[in-house]
């Protein structure tokens, strides 16, 4: 199965996979909107930081979710 192929099913039948996805795209959109700002305070400098860990950390996990269901399925 495609990486593709295995979040669609991911995201069908696993919840965890399901919530750190739908967060991964907010922490995405959250970000986008700091991106479009001219300048940020330094607050919304530590919340793009903290934003881009959490985003990271988030897609960290949906990859070990996949790799599990990879070798269950070997």
């Amino acid at each position: 199965m495609d990486e593709q192929g295995l979040k669609e099913l991911l995201l069908r039948e696993n919840a965890e996979f399901r919530r750190a996805s739908e967060e991964h795209r907010v922490c995405e959109a959250a970000l986008d909107a700091l991106r479009g700002k001219p300048g940020l305070t330094p607050a919304e400098e530590l919340e793009e930081k903290e934003l881009k860990k959490r985003k990271l950390a988030l897609k960290s996990r949906m990859y070990v979710l996949m790799e599990e269901v990879r070798r269950a399925r070997r």
